[in-house]
């Protein structure tokens, strides 16, 4: 499931006892013990040595990012070939500082995965590691998993290969630089392909019916002594930036099922119901939806910048339900696909943020050397499908939390003000219903309501302390 980035205007002090209380309830650390810190201190002077590396220095690799990162998993190059391009993709190579049981494995597996709050986030790993001896950051020499990926012209993959490499990144480039520098044609090669490539992605991905959400970040602005919510619209080169993380994904997937090992990152398709409940907010945003049309058209059909359209994606994430991590099963003669991707699909590259990733990797790249992965490597695979499933709850209920702490900030002051809104669902004795501007979803009592009825709501009270909005229809 896409998260959702929340910014929030922190000098409220009912906002910062918000996300204190947060943190409290969800039991989010809010330091790393100093056992562990000490240890990946010590490793990070002294990396292990797990094999022979290629020597890719000379690749002239960029990250790209968002605005004060630093926990960089991924860098990018790409050149052209006949008949195709050549994507590399260098990955932080966690396995070369963390030892399987060691302190610092034992705390990521109690974390799971980074967890991000608009204070301040929990990071997987200490510091020292994620934003420094492990990032791929252009300050040096750095041990990477490489991948090597070549595509035809039509952006579908031909072969790959995923390699232990010591690489050196140039430059760390925001997304606005990026997407700068490529509107204004100063580009290097790499990122006029980056464009090419990512919309060529992006077209095979919507003729297999695969839907990548461009969930918009949502910002807390103060205006005229009180609160309204916006949208900032991502960039396109961020959807592009997206595209070669989901390759590297899918071809890890398909090198795990062939191999008959590993870990894929799994989610069921749309159900009838979530889908009636999505055509029900389209109406109520005005956004046309066709009999004929179907889901993944709709999405990539969204004009970016309108605020309907990122009302929209943001409920449409309720249609990514039971989303988790599934073992490759030798026996099977098929595996659970990513419904949203319509694709088998691993995650392998984030893997300073996500602790399934350094396992996957570590599969993969023995699948690729043809040999089998180590036995310690399969053991640590079996108990991962439910840390992570752990992990992403807390991450989850952490960013819905968010969501409505910045809600009750929008919504603080206007009690007994009357609200457009449109039923979306139903659910015994409970309505769904959302609410046009601010978009905000809540729930009435469902004995004088049916499903698509477009009514008013009134706002009855505001609970920043319960993180709570209450309505009843006006």
């Amino acid at each position: 499931m896409p998260a959702r980035k929340v910014r929030v205007p922190q000098s409220d002090p009912e906002l910062v006892a918000g996300l204190a209380r947060i943190r409290t309830e969800l039991e989010i650390p809010e330091r790393v013990p100093a056992d562990v810190v000490a240890a990946a201190s010590a490793a990070a002077t002294r990396p292990r040595e797990l094999g022979a590396r290629i020597d890719l220095r000379d690749v002239p690799f960029v990250t790209i990012d968002p605005v004060g990162s630093l926990d960089l998993d991924q860098a990018y190059a790409a050149e052209r070939r006949r008949g195709g391009t050549r994507v590399r993709y260098a990955i932080a190579d966690v396995a070369a500082f963390v030892v399987a049981d060691d302190a610092v494995d034992v705390e990521a597996h109690r974390r799971g995965m980074t967890v991000y709050l608009p204070d301040g986030r929990a990071p997987l790993y200490p510091e020292v590691l994620g934003e420094g001896a492990a990032s791929l950051l252009p300050d040096g020499d750095r041990p990477a998993l490489c991948w090597t990926i070549d595509l035809d012209d039509t952006g579908a993959p031909t072969g790959w290969r995923l390699e232990r490499a010591t690489v050196r990144s140039r430059r760390k480039m925001t997304y606005v630089e990026a997407q700068a520098e490529i509107d204004d044609a100063s580009a290097a090669e790499p990122l006029v392909l980056l464009r090419e490539i990512g919309l060529l992605r992006q077209a095979q991905e919507r003729a297999r019916g695969g839907v990548s959400l461009p969930l918009p970040s949502q910002e807390v602005k103060a205006h005229g002594g009180s609160y309204e919510l916006a949208y900032d619209v991502p960039l396109a080169v961020e959807g592009w930036n997206a595209q070669i993380s989901l390759l590297a994904g899918i071809c890890a997937a398909h090198t795990m099922i062939d191999g008959g090992v590993g870990i894929l990152r799994t989610l069921p398709p749309p159900d009838d119901r979530s889908l009636d409940r999505l055509r029900r907010v389209a109406h109520a945003l005005g956004i046309e939806w066709p009999a004929s049309k179907r889901y993944a058209d709709v999405v990539h059909d969204l004009v970016p910048g309108d605020p309907e359209a990122e009302a929209f994606v943001e409920q449409a994430v309720e249609t990514l339900r039971g989303a988790g991590y599934t073992l490759v099963d030798p026996a099977a003669t098929t595996q659970p696909e990513h419904g949203a991707l319509a694709t088998p699909y691993a995650h392998v590259t984030a893997p300073l943020r996500r602790l399934a990733d350094r396992f996957a990797n570590e599969v993969v790249v023995a699948l690729c050397a043809e040999r089998a992965p180590a036995p310690e490597v399969r053991a640590a695979l079996d108990p991962l499908p439910d840390v992570m499933r752990d992990a992403g709850r807390r991450a989850a209920a952490a960013e819905r939390a968010v969501v409505d702490l910045a809600e009750t900030l929008v919504l603080r002051g206007r009690v007994g003000e009357v609200f457009p809104a449109t039923v979306v669902d139903l659910d015994g004795d409970r309505a769904t219903v959302l609410v046009r501007h601010p978009a905000v979803e809540t729930n009435i009592d469902a004995s004088t309501v049916q499903l698509a009825d477009e009514i008013e709501v009134r706002l009855r009270e505001v609970d920043p302390a319960q993180r709570r909005v209450t309505f009843e229809r006006a």
